[in-house]
């Protein structure tokens, strides 16, 4: 029988752990670098989705327009979670370091050609 099995049975990585490395090497790099990068704006369809957790839990994180100003006004910068290689992302306003309160996911941000190429290709992988 020659049939192929995914990589995961072979002793090699899956798709979706390869993936996560990918992910979590490049957050690594973004967030060490401390690098603050302009605000590409929320997916409408995102802030919509975000918009309405706000409603229906009020002061559980910082409303969303309230991000979104402070995103416009600080620029963002790229946040590892406290288990990094889970390959938890976040995306904060440059001046904050509250990931509980004030974060959003890159697959949250728009993305364009002229972006920063690293961002960009964090925001694709997270929406993969």
């Amino acid at each position: 029988m020659s049939e192929n099995f995914p990589n995961e049975f072979e002793g090699g990585a899956s798709e979706q752990e390869q993936k996560t490395r990918e992910v979590v090497a490049l957050a690594k790099e973004l967030s060490e670098s401390r690098e603050v990068f302009p605000f590409p704006e929320i997916e409408s369809g995102a802030y919509s989705k975000l918009k309405a957790t706000d409603e229906e839990y009020p002061g559980y994180t910082t409303p969303i327009d309230e991000l979104v100003v402070r995103f416009a006004q600080e620029g963002i910068k790229v946040v590892l979670g406290s288990h990094p290689d889970s390959g938890n992302v976040f995306i904060l306003p440059a001046g904050s370091d509250d990931i509980e309160r004030d974060s959003v996911f890159p697959r949250h941000l728009q993305f364009s050609d002229d972006m920063d190429p690293r961002l960009k290709k964090l925001i694709l992988l997270n929406k993969s």
